[in-house]
């Protein structure tokens, strides 16, 4: 008999745990995992993200625009100037512009260039050829600065993002008054921080964009300076075929 009574002490005993864990487990707030996209993410970072994405769109449409007109220059045939020089020889001035004309960059302009100086001293064709040299790498440069600007004013209007996230965030702890919550903060921080990301992505490529796009302009350069020798030693090879007859 005691034995029996015992035995339904310890089956009510756990039932009635079993029915205090389950309670527990119900009343518990279960963790539910977020997950943002990056639209979302960018979209929390508040208005200067809009200004980010314009700085963004500006540097693709400037590299891809300067790239496209550097690999156009510098695509040349390295028979050009061979066939310059045979014609120059063979006093054929207008086959050789119109064989400038087709090329149509940059090295085949400063050859049009001194060829339509051609019977004029020395010294003008070169500054002829020197002067369009200058306006080519002018060409070729525009709108680098204005890449340059956003390498390095992009992650500054982030900086300025996260400044005024954080502001907010103390802003409202500071009005919570004894109801401070740490999400308070925590939420401030990371909107904030969004900001800090965009701003750096956006200048870290418009950065590596710069540098890649001067160095290639660089290369061109001297392309062109290589062609603005040949050229002027084209013109005085007749005189000195002269002179040693």
């Amino acid at each position: 008999m005691m034995f029996h009574l015992l035995q339904v002490g310890l089956d009510s005993a756990a039932t009635e745990m079993a029915q205090t864990a389950a309670s527990a487990m119900q009343a518990a707030p279960q963790q539910v995992e977020q997950s943002y996209s990056l639209i979302q993410m960018a979209a929390k970072g508040g208005w200067l993200m809009i200004v980010l994405a314009i700085l963004s769109v500006i540097a693709i449409y400037i590299f891809g625009k300067k790239w496209w007109m550097i690999h156009k220059a510098q695509q040349v045939d390295r028979n050009f100037m061979r066939d310059i020089r045979d014609y120059i020889h063979e006093g054929k001035v207008k086959s050789a512009i119109s064989l400038c004309e087709k090329y149509d960059s940059p090295v085949a302009r400063l050859v049009e260039k001194g060829i339509e100086r051609i019977g004029r001293p020395l010294t003008d064709i070169q500054t002829a050829v020197e002067n369009m040299g200058n306006v080519e790498i002018a060409r070729l440069e525009k709108g680098l600065p204005t890449l340059a600007t956003i390498s390095g004013g992009a992650p500054m209007i982030g900086f300025l993002g996260t400044v005024l996230g954080m502001v907010q965030a103390f802003f409202n702890m500071a009005n919570a008054g004894n109801n401070i919550d740490i999400t308070l903060l925590s939420s401030g921080i990371y909107t904030a921080m969004i900001t800090t990301v965009g701003g750096l992505i956006v200048g870290i490529l418009a950065y590596f964009g710069y540098n890649y796009l001067t160095a290639q302009i660089s290369d061109l350069m001297f392309k062109m300076e290589s062609a603005t020798i040949d050229f002027m030693d084209l013109l005085h090879e007749p005189a000195d075929k002269e002179e040693e007859k």
